[in-house]
């Protein structure tokens, strides 16, 4: 019967019926079901089998198409989810598709937990998000949301870059700030804070911006015309995250700034685009698969225990120091009105 059902086109789906509506058939007949299966390519369809009995197995992650930070989670991602028995299901926000859009994307897929890869929603959102079903926020936190929490020490980020600058001779040092990117309120008050204990608060300059390459290139070019009018260059440039820092580069590099020498860039997030760089990138780095795994666990151990209540994780940066920084060339860093 197997043998004319593949004959006459019998789609896979009829294969699985005859087999499953069987089960006192034949040893015989079973293994010629299950040979014409594999010879037309059938695979059982566990989703459908598991939305039969109320559950997908499956974990939505929305991501921004251009962050590379995001990248790095996303790979780490996969290997946790599948090591719980977990599938990933990813949805973009991009030019023209909202994070909102996006999330409910997944919604739409019966998708059981939602991971949010530096979300910029705000709290009442994050609050309707975590009441709909198990939501963990990565990068992104927002006090008092029914969600949990995954995301580095920025402040101790910021004050480990800080202190390496200083180190070096570094005082006129710039923040090139991240708008309302994760993380950067912190990072921003890190920096003033950190400008201020050591003594540097009369050249403590925060530039407005954002987590793009385009932020770091207008800077760039903002400063570079600073200089054309008789204003020195700072001697250093916290960057608000890699992108950023990759920007400020392109346009100082090709305008004949030497790095490290006249300008010491120091970026944050360790993305892998930073290690592809003619000279590597300083920069702090957060560990992308362990907060990957933390954000993995804490969906599956609350879909698994629904009396379990948020949690908040916050792990430790480290500086990663590579070749964007070195002594200023003044040798003390310091601006005619500073000295």
């Amino acid at each position: 019967m197997a043998d004319v059902a593949a004959k006459a086109g019998v789609s896979r789906a009829l294969v699985s019926i005859v087999f499953r509506n069987q089960p006192g058939a034949g040893r015989e007949t079973r293994e010629r079901v299950l040979r014409v299966a594999d010879e037309i390519g059938y695979r059982p369809d566990s989703a459908a089998r598991l939305l039969a009995r109320g559950r997908s197995r499956t974990l939505g992650v929305m991501f921004t198409v251009h962050q590379t930070f995001h990248m790095d989670l996303i790979e780490g991602i996969y290997p946790e989810a599948e090591r719980l028995g977990y599938d990933v299901l990813l949805s973009a926000a991009a030019r023209g598709r909202s994070e909102s859009q996006a999330a409910e994307a997944l919604l739409g897929h019966r998708c059981e937990a939602l991971i949010l890869l530096g979300a910029d929603a705000d709290q009442e959102c994050l609050e309707q998000l975590g009441r709909r079903l198990v939501t963990v926020s990565v990068s992104r936190r927002v006090p008092n949301a029914p969600v949990d929490f995954v995301h580095t020490a920025e402040g101790k980020g910021v004050r480990q870059a800080m202190d390496h600058l200083v180190g070096l001779g570094h005082r006129r040092i710039v923040h090139i700030d991240g708008g309302r990117g994760p993380g950067s309120a912190e990072r921003r008050r890190a920096y003033r804070a950190a400008m201020r204990r050591h003594g540097l608060e009369a050249e403590l300059r925060v530039i407005p911006g954002e987590h793009t390459e385009r932020s770091g290139i207008e800077t760039g070019r903002m400063l570079l015309a600073e200089r054309d009018r008789g204003v020195p260059l700072p001697t250093a440039v916290l960057a608000g995250n890699d992108r950023c820092a990759m920007g400020l580069l392109m346009v100082m590099t090709r305008a004949g700034v030497d790095v490290p020498g006249d300008l010491s860039v120091v970026g944050y997030d360790d993305s892998h685009l930073s290690h592809l760089m003619p000279i590597g990138l300083t920069t702090v780095r957060q560990d992308a698969a362990l907060m990957a795994e933390h954000a993995v666990r804490f969906a599956v151990e609350r879909l698994r225990d629904e009396e379990l209540g948020p949690r908040e994780a916050v792990l430790d940066p480290k500086l990663v120091v590579r070749g964007t920084s070195g002594p200023p060339r003044d040798g003390d860093g310091l601006s005619p009105r500073a000295g």
